[in-house]
């Protein structure tokens, strides 16, 4: 699970030190396996207009680009992509830059031309993983400075964790962030929400006809909505973490799931304005979003078009394709939901499609945190789309399937007894409150009511493990045992 530095500290007065939360991180049983630097200006690669392109009689597969960045001198440099034309601003990376692959940038002759310099890419400039040619920059940029000043790309560190299964909430940054808040002693803010004015009301029909698997469906009705290009730093974050950019409405709806463990789905409300959950019949077919028709079986989920009952998902796994958002998408209706974890797992093995939804569902997500992901996702579309409304009155259908808060108790002797350690009982309950969970004492016995993201506390035994992971403070070096902020050892 990939995790940015950058979002953490926005959720969290966290310290500006990497090594340090890498350290507490480590601590608290979330294990980096590694940390990658990324958003390094590259020294040498810098703004430039393309003034005009020319195509060689015997070079059909280069364009011969002419560009000036900004100091009058017509550079002429060979091209292989085809996505530039005259007039766009790109980078380039003038002669003796060296690039982040180790490359550097000489001379390089096509029929006797030489190329003074290289037109970049996302790749090239190490901000993807993947390209579909050379990056272009806005037509109003100013030439001649690094192309990462303009598209205002922060230095930032990823975090490679290598997550044990129960932490299913953790996959999402408002988990990890919850733990090193609690671990450094500062207040958590999560993600954040703009002021928010809500719509007239407006509730879109939902039917759930198979409430063991679906134990939870919301549908939020968005408004005023402009299908664009997503602002550079939400594209920079998604592809630092894996995803590619798409648009702005599907842009904002992959950070939501990245940034709260929320996984949700925007469709045009003006194509399904009600929605039917049910199970599949078998035989019955359905085009996923990555173009291939699946065949269905009697235990997959689906989500369908309640006036049609015609498929639009694959519930918890991928959208159908015929349902997705175009351009001229005005109105959306953004799904969140609970699904119990084991048919999504089956459904998404059966189909070989592990998707970044069925991965968090699998493990269990909060069927309570609809709201703050909707608000989340209207205040990232706010960026481009500035009369975008958010209506009241959104549609929630829970089931008896739904998980609600459950109430564990643990003695401060049973405590004790496991621990070999006495630790203050008013310390457990600000530990336990400060990550989230509802903590009283009475006599020898504390009470906690768990969160609904938190189904992995059900007994004593994983209240204890919840309290006292984050007073870990590391290991001491010379006996080998882990030690607590009490100033106290446990056995390692």
């Amino acid at each position: 699970m990939k995790i940015l530095f950058s979002i953490l500290r926005e959720m969290a007065d966290l310290p500006n030190d990497p090594d340090a939360v890498a350290l507490a991180l480590n601590s608290l049983g979330l294990a980096v396996e590694e940390m990658d630097v990324v958003g390094v200006p590259v020294p040498g690669v810098v703004t430039a207009r393309i003034v005009r392109m020319e195509k060689h009689a015997d070079a059909a597969k280069v364009t011969r680009c002419f560009v000036d960045a900004g100091d009058g001198e017509e550079r002429h440099v060979w091209c292989g992509a085809t996505n530039m034309q005259a007039g766009d601003v790109v980078p380039l990376a003038t002669l003796g830059t060296t690039m982040p692959n180790g490359m550097e940038i000489a001379r390089r002759g096509i029929l006797g031309i030489d190329s003074e310099g290289m037109l970049c890419s996302e790749v090239e400039l190490g901000l993807s993983d993947e390209s579909s040619g050379i990056l272009i920059l806005p037509a109003d940029s100013q030439l001649g400075v690094s192309p990462f000043d303009v598209l205002g790309i922060e230095h930032d560190v990823i975090f490679d964790l290598d997550l044990t299964r129960n932490r299913a909430d953790c996959w999402g940054h408002l988990g990890v962030a919850r733990d090193l808040a609690a671990h450094f002693g500062v207040p958590l803010r999560g993600p954040r929400i703009a002021a928010l004015s809500h719509g007239s009301n407006k509730a879109l029909d939902v039917t759930i006809d198979a409430p063991e698997q679906c134990g939870s469906f919301t549908i939020s009705y968005i408004s005023s909505v402009a299908v664009g290009t997503s602002p550079r730093w939400v594209a920079s974050r998604l592809a630092h973490l894996g995803m590619r950019s798409i648009n702005n409405v599907v842009d904002a709806s992959n950070l939501v799931m990245l940034e709260t463990n929320q996984p949700n789905h925007a469709y045009d409300a003006d194509v399904v304005s009600s929605f039917r959950v049910r199970l599949a019949t078998e035989g019955e077919t359905l085009t996923t979003l990555d173009g291939q028709t699946r065949n269905l079986h009697a235990d997959d989920l689906l989500i369908c078009n309640g006036a049609t009952n015609v498929g639009v998902g694959l519930a918890g796994v991928m959208g159908d394709l015929h349902s997705e958002i175009t351009d001229k998408t005005t109105t959306l209706a953004i799904e969140s939901a609970w699904f119990s974890p084991d048919p999504i797992r089956y459904s998404a093995i059966r189909h070989g499609l592990r998707s970044e939804a069925s991965i968090r569902f699998e493990r269990g997500t909060d069927p309570n945190a609809w709201q703050q992901a909707a608000e989340r996702f209207v205040t990232i579309l706010r960026e481009t789309c500035p009369d975008v409304t958010l209506h009241a009155g959104a549609t929630v259908v829970q089931t008896t399937s739904c998980p609600v808060p459950v109430s564990v108790d643990v003695s401060v002797t049973r405590i004790e007894s496991l621990l070999g350690v006495h630790i203050e009982s008013e310390r457990i309950v600000s530990i336990l409150n400060s990550i989230g969970f509802v903590t009283t004492i009475k006599g020898d016995v504390v009470t906690s009511i768990v969160p609904t993201w938190r189904p992995d506390c059900t007994q004593d035994v994983d209240l204890i493990e919840a309290f006292l992971t984050p007073l870990f403070t590391g290991v001491c070096p010379t006996c080998k045992r882990v030690v607590v902020s009490c100033g106290e050892f446990l056995l390692g």
